[in-house]
């Protein structure tokens, strides 16, 4: 699956844009918080509600395109910060962001092994709304 760019995104008004960065700031400190034992199995089963609930937005016809936005807006927020924001912390951020939206996605972890690297994703109906990983990475964990 390929990382898909729109040919444009709308601009957010200044209230949901502050919003949703509060949110992309509030979610990134709990999810540092929550993977504090560098577990990424448990800290999903810790982040995730255990009952679905269903999204406060209206009926999104594209949740794809939803979520890449989402994705998107989320990624430039973190990689402000002067923290850790790698592509592990950014997914378990934007997976907890959807799921707040009703919107299912799947995590994705990925390892190549020559040379050896890591590399952490989101995908939304088998497609990626964060860079996945280059062929030569092969799925470990699907979470």
């Amino acid at each position: 699956m390929s990382y898909v760019t729109p040919a444009h995104l709308d601009r957010l008004a200044l209230g949901p844009r502050l919003r949703l960065t509060a949110e992309a700031l509030f979610t990134y400190a709990r999810v540092r918080w929550v993977m504090r034992d560098d577990d990424a199995e448990r800290a999903v089963a810790r982040l995730r509600p255990t009952k679905r609930t269903h999204p406060r937005e209206p009926a999104v016809v594209d949740r794809f395109l939803a979520a890449w936005r989402l994705a998107y807006a989320a990624g430039r927020v973190l990689s402000l910060l002067p923290t850790d924001s790698r592509c592990l912390f950014r997914s378990l951020t934007v997976m907890c962001m959807l799921d707040r939206r009703g919107i299912e996605q799947t995590v994705v972890i990925a390892v190549r092994p020559q040379p050896f690297s890591a590399h952490a994703w989101v995908e939304v109906e088998g497609k990626a709304v964060l860079p996945d990983g280059d062929p030569g990475y092969e799925r470990l964990l699907e979470l």
